[in-house]
């Protein structure tokens, strides 16, 4: 298998793996963060949500103009000024999910000199179509990892806290 078709079969699965790894959470292991700074599931799945429309944007812009210019954008801002924490998971989870089917659609079948189409990211310079495709399978599978381990910490300090009492 050729690197972009392994790279878009690993894009394509992103989606089912951010499904898979947030089944049966609710309640307050949606909003847990693991540690200062770190991020719960509901606001990683709100995010994967976000960047994956950036995406579908930048994919665009790059297959359809010549060097586009692409900002990059504050996260920590996004979670904060979007309210993550006050949006609902499976809302979040389907928007995900559709727009990453969706910019598949468009990637799978494009000829091999579109993925060397290129435009200028503000942060990381010149990025071209496969660099974009490289980041966004990587990024969901790491997010993925965030996910599990939120949720295992979730587990943990659960366990950790003192039994209820009953009265006599």
């Amino acid at each position: 298998m050729s690197e972009r078709a392994d790279l878009l079969e690993r894009f394509r699965r992103g989606a089912e793996l951010v499904a898979v790894a947030t089944t049966g959470a609710a309640g307050a292991m949606l909003d847990f963060k693991p540690g200062e700074g770190k991020w719960g599931v509901r606001t990683i799945v709100c995010h994967l949500a976000d960047t994956e429309m950036v995406l579908a944007m930048r994919l665009r812009q790059i297959i359809a103009e010549d060097n586009p210019m692409m900002p990059a954008i504050d996260q920590d801002a996004w979670a904060e000024r979007l309210d993550y924490s006050k949006r609902k998971l499976s809302p979040a989870l389907e928007a995900f999910r559709r727009t990453r089917a969706e910019n598949y659609e468009l990637l799978k079948d494009l000829p091999d000199e579109a993925f060397a189409r290129s435009g200028q990211h503000s942060k990381r310079g010149t990025v071209t179509l496969l660099d974009l495709l490289r980041i966004f399978a990587e990024h969901a599978e790491k997010h993925v990892q965030q996910i599990h381990s939120a949720r295992a910490a979730f587990k943990e300090f659960k366990a950790a806290q003192p039994a209820p009492s009953t009265p006599a």
